[in-house]
């Protein structure tokens, strides 16, 4: 305790003591004088024995007395207790008293510190004394952690910008050409045949892409909106990866890959089968796209001990490391130059992550020797 507040604090002791012992002569003072020596008069009529004696040569009488020492103990005894009590009282009220002011002002002078802690550039040596040393170890830790937080939103905010920016842009080139082709049609009425259909083709290409565009902006809405919420039941794993991979066959075919399924039988999930579709809906879009042409697809599931394991390999360029690590973030996009062919609002393996996150697993990624794999895994039935 400082020497300042060891000083107060003796202060406002002294001065519940003082008032303790007004108080008792204040009360004695009512009694013996108010009420003309009441008190005196039970104590002797109580305490004492009286006796009276006979002066033959005043002729009067005069009156002695002599305590009544075991009631008169007693009576000490009860008054000591009643002291004793009042004394405690009296210093737990000024020690309560002073800890709720130090703390009040303890809290205060924290709350200080962290405030000028929090909203300045300052070293945490420069803001709280060693005493302080616990608390500045852990706000030290809160305010790192808030800082990659709102570094990790901002460079969400700048992708997802940066990508509408981009679709804005990409947007305008697929509609001028629909619009340029069908006026060259509608004003050439006597165009060739063969013409005609080119023409034709190119703004069906065009239109399509423009479709894709608008669909990408729809999507960053709906995932900007949804809330993920799973409706588990029992799921045959082994039977649901068989039917994407046959849905897959003309988006397959159309990139020249094919997909080489192998699962173990009795493969059983408890999981949203809406959901888990799309996630290997997610992951197979994804490596059809950044595979190369005519090249399988490897999907790959079976047990281990308190989990399933399913991976997915696909032949395509090797992913960075530095790609590799943030490939699982929202509006992240491998293909910076937005090619037609791959490519997307960058939201695909982000949902995936989150489905399987909800679902109690985990999923993850590895790129080697043109080789990628992506690995889930979920809790066993």
């Amino acid at each position: 305790m400082k020497a300042k507040d060891k000083t107060k604090f003796i202060i406002l002791l002294a001065g519940f003591l003082l008032l303790a012992i007004g108080i008792g002569f204040g009360i004695y003072y009512l009694m013996d004088v108010v009420f003309n020596g009441s008190v005196l008069d039970w104590l002797a009529e109580n305490y004492f024995y009286t006796e009276t004696q006979y002066n033959y040569v005043t002729e009067e009488f005069s009156y002695l007395y002599r305590p009544n020492w075991p009631k008169l103990k007693g009576l000490l005894l009860t008054l000591f207790f009643i002291l004793l009590i009042i004394y405690a009282l009296s210093l737990y009220l000024v020690c309560h008293y002073h800890a709720k002011r130090k703390v009040r002002k303890s809290i205060s002078k924290t709350s200080s510190m962290l405030y000028t802690y929090m909203h300045h550039d300052l070293d945490s040596a420069d803001v709280f004394p060693p005493s302080y040393a616990e608390v500045a170890t852990q706000i030290v830790q809160i305010k790192s952690t808030m800082q990659r937080h709102e570094q990790a939103v901002k460079n969400e905010t700048d992708r997802k910008n940066d990508l509408i920016t981009y679709l804005a842009h990409d947007l305008k080139t697929p509609l001028t050409s629909v619009i340029g082709y069908l006026d060259l049609l509608e004003e050439a009425s006597d165009m060739p045949r063969q013409q005609r259909e080119k023409y034709i083709h190119i703004t069906l290409e065009k239109a399509l892409r423009l479709e894709k565009l608008i669909n990408e902006f729809f999507e960053i809405t709906r995932y900007n909106l949804q809330q993920i919420v799973l409706d588990k039941e029992p799921l045959d794993l082994s039977f649901m990866l068989m039917q994407l991979t046959d849905e897959f066959y003309p988006l397959l075919t159309s990139h020249g890959n094919t997909i080489e399924l192998q699962t173990e039988e009795e493969l059983t999930v408890f999981g949203d089968s809406m959901k888990l579709a799309r996630v290997f809906n997610n992951i197979l879009k994804n490596a059809i796209s950044y595979s190369y042409p005519n090249t399988p697809i490897k999907v790959w599931a079976g047990k281990r001990e308190k989990d399933i394991i399913i991976c997915f390999m696909n032949q395509g360029k090797t992913i960075p490391a530095e790609k590799l690590n943030a490939i699982f973030e929202k509006f992240f996009r491998m293909d910076e130059a937005r090619s037609t062919n791959t490519g997307g609002a960058g939201l695909g393996l982000a949902i995936a992550k989150e489905i399987v996150t909800l679902h109690g697993g985990t999923i993850s990624a590895s790129s080697e020797n043109e080789s990628t794999t992506f690995t889930v895994t979920l809790p066993i039935y």
